[in-house]
């Protein structure tokens, strides 16, 4: 009884993992991502372009991105108030399906404003501050704020320049430590070196980058 309890449970253990890889192979499906994204209309928009500030626009933004904050915030790697609880259901299958949903919609971009430190922040986006040590943004971002979707840098252009400040703020805080693992802090080393009045020419610049 005893080996076959253990082969049972080999077998058992063996189509879990069969069933995770499965997952993992199938491609993600739009359609299923658009469902699960009702609920995240009231912040973030019906086609994940924000109209509040203080959310995020997430249209067109590289999946591998999306899925790779969702599940840092559904596993409480990324302190995100706002979006407690509301991720903790979701399977990685889910988080994907989503990230694809939003990936596909198309994304807007705004109008910067000129009387707002508008080329001070575009000097930084396009070369840093090199008596600061600060990095050009463009070397993760590119040069048209579209990020770099293989390596997982977000897209940047027409993002709420409000919500751009407050990450750059909790990277300068240490609050946000996303830029681990690989990334090797570059954010939060970066973020270090600059002022409020420097983060927020920069998001009045990508506001209206494309």
């Amino acid at each position: 009884m005893a080996a076959l309890a253990a082969a049972l449970g080999a077998g058992a253990h063996a189509q879990d993992a069969a069933t995770v890889q499965d997952e993992a192979d199938t491609p993600p499906d739009i359609e299923a991502g658009r469902a699960l994204a009702e609920p995240c209309a009231a912040c973030h928009g019906a086609d994940g372009n924000s109209v509040v500030p203080s959310y995020p626009s997430i249209a067109g933004q590289n999946a591998r991105y999306l899925a790779r904050q969702m599940r840092l915030m559904r596993d409480g790697d990324r302190a995100a108030p706002l979006m407690a609880g509301l991720l903790d259901a979701h399977s990685d299958a889910d988080i994907a399906d989503l990230a694809a949903f939003y990936e596909s919609q198309p994304a807007r971009v705004g109008q910067a404003d000129p009387e707002a430190a508008l080329e001070l922040g575009e000097a930084i986006y396009r070369g840093g501050l090199l008596a600061k040590r600060v990095s050009a943004c463009t070397a993760c971002h590119a040069p048209d704020g579209s990020g770099n979707a293989l390596a997982g840098f977000p897209m940047l252009s027409g993002q709420q320049p409000e919500y751009v400040v407050a990450q750059l703020k909790a990277y300068r805080e240490g609050e946000r430590k996303t830029d681990s693992e690989t990334y090797e802090s570059m954010m939060r080393q970066n973020a270090a070196r600059l002022t409020d009045g420097e983060m927020a020419a920069v998001a009045n610049y990508l506001l209206g980058l494309h």
